[in-house]
């Protein structure tokens, strides 16, 4: 009997798995036709999505020449080596590049921050981090659980880190400074030619590193004038805070480097130039894949100064000279004595030529440059305002051209005795200017407050208008107001009040002899411009031209001129200021002139008035010491003046003895301050000539 064989399932089960195959891709080829044709073009724009940002590199900033052409601030090149991050960088994407590049660069550890030791442990101790946490301070956000972390890190973790860390770390913190798509300096000192060639060569290792040039400020004239010109900040200081949102509303970059103080504050806009400006093309991954120029990079503006340096460095030389002079001559009574400034201008502009205040260390027997004081510090300025006061009276019609003042102690009920420094006998106003006479001084004054009777030994009858009429006159002289110099900031010196005040000739007398209100050594000399000038306040100026940058070392072309500008005509007839002008003149030229011993043989006919103010020094146990201010104003020629200027002297101590005499420091600051500038101009001639015989 045949045996009939089984017949195998296999081929039935094999079937049924193809067959289950066959559906399962039958739906996944269905499901992608789907998304093909529904979604397709949009996944596609995803993939294909780009997106333009532009960034700005920083140029180099304009350069400082004096009035003569001569290079006051330069640029210097220097190696820098720059990382310019892409979209999204992450700081494990900065910790590994600064993993690496530390290989290749050497960067002082010294700035790295406790924070940023922090950040590092727990971005290499992440999980160690994390377990420390309570179960409290779990249920935070991530930035509150990031808190606590920073809180759970001890000392020993801190140790841990070792030297080669730190520089790490100090490399990653360049990084993460630079902002994406902008190229940030992450070292540009002490960079070597080897070290520069290193990076160079390893570029496609440390993505977005690169090798180039920056520049830093050079002060060629070895720190002359550097007080006004100002500086800059740093790349790590960047933007000012305090003035963070003005710069950022301005497209600049918080690590720019801007001026924060002086010329360069004054004039940030034309120093800083245009930034190079690109448009990049990114993938969606944050890559560059296109990069296009938008706008060339075009270096600042150059400032040309009024300022003459080589004048400059003389009057500083000057001045200290003869402030030590001044100091070695009588050390006890002038031990208060420690600093001196002066200004010099062009009366007819307003061009500032010098300016200089210098400071005596007494301990090391140093000087220190604090040149600004010109501007910031105020100080009772003495008789030099007369002239002020003459105008004033002769204008208001309280005393007339020529009108003739015995010149005698004021007693005035229940205030003590005022006079000159000695009886001076009849003189009229040119005579109280020559002679500096007090009294002529006070008795217009009390005109002024409407007391034309004086009687010796009685009260004195003087309104509060009287006041602030003299007060307006002085204003018109820039007495108590700005000067509108062309710098940050400047003082306008302490303005009295009458309001509530019985004594008010007592302050009326005071202020017409300069011992009332405080000025400033540049307010004095945009008086003394102003007398000799003709009437005209002008208004100071640092800046006297603006220049577009050129590539050679020379100026471009003129951009800008800074025009003169008058900011006021005094209110007074010209004859009443040819007769203080006058009186300036025998001052200085005339035998029993203030000014005369000093000024009786320069040849280019000078012009000025002296002033001596009392002062005070009071001291940290209630005690004061009498001491004094000097002062000098004036300008040369009388007659054509080309340049003025003003001087002071404070804290000079006070002869007594009748038989001593004071080093007048303000005149002789005075008169080699003037010999200097027509030297110069006789010497500069002089060359002019010789130049042109050789050119024929």
């Amino acid at each position: 009997m045949a045996i009939k064989k089984q017949k195998s399932h296999l081929p039935l089960r094999l079937n049924l798995l193809f067959f289950a195959i066959f559906l399962l891709f039958s739906l996944l080829i269905l499901q992608l036709g789907v998304v093909q044709i529904l979604y397709g073009q949009d996944a596609q724009e995803e993939i294909d999505r780009t997106e333009n940002v532009t960034s700005q590199t920083p140029v180099p900033r304009g350069r400082f020449f004096d009035r003569n052409g001569e290079m006051l601030v330069d640029n210097n090149a220097t190696f820098a080596i720059t990382y310019t991050p892409r979209k999204n960088v992450q700081p494990d994407d900065n910790l590994e590049l600064a993993e690496t590049l530390v290989n290749y660069i050497d960067i002082d550890p010294e700035s790295v921050t406790q924070r940023n030791i922090e950040d590092y442990w727990i971005m290499q101790n992440t999980e160690e981090a994390a377990s420390r946490l309570t179960d409290e301070e779990l249920t935070g956000n991530d930035q509150e659980q990031y808190y606590s972390m920073l809180e759970h890190i001890s000392e020993d973790d801190l140790n841990s880190i070792t030297d080669e860390e730190l520089e790490v770390i100090a490399v990653k913190r360049e990084l993460d400074q630079a902002y994406e798509l902008t190229p940030h300096i992450i070292k540009r000192d002490e960079i070597s030619q080897e070290e520069y060639a290193i990076i160079a060569e390893n570029l496609t290792r440390l993505p977005g590193i690169n090798v180039t040039t920056d520049w830093e400020r050079v002060d060629t004239q070895d720190g002359t004038f550097s007080n006004f010109i100002g500086r800059i900040t740093s790349a790590e200081e960047g933007l000012p805070r305090q003035r963070l949102d003005y710069f950022l509303s301005r497209n600049y970059s918080r690590n720019d480097r801007v001026g924060r103080s002086g010329l360069e504050e004054q004039y940030e806009n034309y120093l800083s130039g245009h930034k190079e400006v690109r448009r990049h093309e990114t993938d969606s991954s944050g890559r560059v894949i296109n990069s296009e120029l938008i706008r060339q990079g075009e270096r600042g503006k150059d400032l040309v100064l009024s300022v003459d340096i080589q004048l400059q460095k003389q009057l500083d030389q000057i001045v200290q000279e003869e402030l030590e002079n001044a100091i070695n001559a009588y050390p006890q009574r002038n031990q208060h004595m420690d600093d001196a400034m002066a200004v010099m201008m062009d009366p007819n502009t307003g061009e500032i030529l010098a300016m200089s205040g210098q400071t005596y260390n007494r301990e090391d027997g140093e000087f220190i440059d604090n040149s600004n004081r010109v501007l910031s510090h105020a100080f009772m300025p003495g008789s030099t305002v007369k002239g002020a006061t003459i105008l004033a009276g002769i204008d208001s019609g309280v005393i007339s051209p020529g009108e003739v003042i015995n010149d005698r102690p004021i007693n005035i009920a229940g205030t003590a005795e005022k006079s000159s420094y000695r009886n001076l006998g009849n003189v009229n106003d040119i005579e109280a200017l020559k002679l500096s006479s007090n009294v002529y001084m006070f008795l217009t004054a009390l005109r002024m407050g409407g007391e034309f009777d004086y009687q010796e030994g009685e009260n004195v009858n003087v309104g509060a208008s009287g006041y602030y009429d003299m007060v307006n006159y002085f204003k018109q002289f820039g007495f108590g107001v700005e000067t509108g110099v062309d710098f940050p900031s400047e003082s306008t010196g302490f303005r009295g009040s009458v309001e509530g005040r019985e004594d008010i000739g007592g302050i009326m007398m005071d202020l017409a002899i300069g011992q009332h209100e405080t000025y400033t050594t540049l307010q004095l000399a945009q008086y003394a411009s102003t007398i000799a000038n003709g009437g005209y306040r002008m208004e100071p100026r640092i800046v006297k031209q603006i220049h577009d940058p050129i590539s050679a070392e020379g100026l471009g072309p003129v951009y800008e001129v800074r025009e003169p500008k008058a900011l006021n005509k005094i209110g007074m007839e010209d004859q009443y200021l040819d007769r203080v002008r006058e009186g300036f003149r025998q001052a200085f030229q005339e035998t029993n002139g203030t000014g005369y011993s000093e000024f009786d043989d320069a040849e280019y006919s000078p012009a000025g008035k002296t002033g001596t103010a009392q002062e005070y020094i009071y001291h940290d146990d209630g005690s004061r010491t009498d001491v004094e201010n000097l002062s000098l104003v004036g300008y040369a020629p009388h007659d054509e003046p080309e340049v003025s200027f003003a001087i002071i002297v404070p804290k000079t101590g006070i002869v007594r003895d009748m038989n001593e005499t004071q080093y007048s420091a303000n005149l002789k600051i005075g008169r080699r301050a003037l010999d200097a500038y027509f030297d110069l101009k006789e010497q500069r001639g002089e060359e002019a000539e010789e130049l042109e015989e050789q050119e024929e």
